[in-house]
């Protein structure tokens, strides 16, 4: 398939993490139950002393909401932004301080295949960076490397 150009290069295209959502949102679900469990068993308590206090519970809630908040952070923040400045790379932990701008005239190069995203700083390949793109939603992985293909038809 012949590359195509970008269409319109001065917008941005954004992919988010939402291949790493989806387990820490069944994370979440199993550590809710879990905590519903504990809540559920209380009033049977009485009957029988063995059972765990129902303020155990507590912990997996906890966790619970921790795993929703990192799911719903994975979702809705971006990993890769195609920019006509160049390529943004934004790490899971603290993305505003951490980010990484690489610029389109600093890249020679592009590779693209079904689990990496490399992007060379020269024309030997010697030179470059590696990134994971198993974050990414798998339908998605294909619309980045079209985006990266169109930006560099002769990779």
């Amino acid at each position: 398939m012949a590359a195509m150009p970008v269409a319109e290069p001065h917008k941005e295209l954004r992919f988010t993490r939402a291949g790493q959502a989806l387990p820490f949102m069944i994370l979440a679900a199993v550590c809710f139950m879990a905590a519903l469990v504990f809540f559920l068993l209380a009033p049977y308590r009485a009957d029988h002393p063995v059972l765990p206090h129902p303020a155990w519970g507590l912990l997996p809630l906890a966790l619970s909401f921790g795993l929703m908040r990192m799911a719903w952070h994975c979702a809705r923040h971006a990993y890769i932004l195609l920019s006509p400045i160049g390529v943004e790379i934004f790490p899971l932990f603290r993305p505003a301080a951490n980010m990484q701008v690489i610029p389109w005239a600093q890249i020679a190069g592009a590779e693209v295949d079904e689990e990496r995203l490399t992007l060379h700083f020269n024309v030997e390949k010697n030179s470059g960076i590696h990134l994971s793109l198993l974050p990414l939603a798998k339908d998605r992985r294909e619309l980045l490397a079209a985006a990266i293909r169109g930006r560099f038809p002769a990779s």
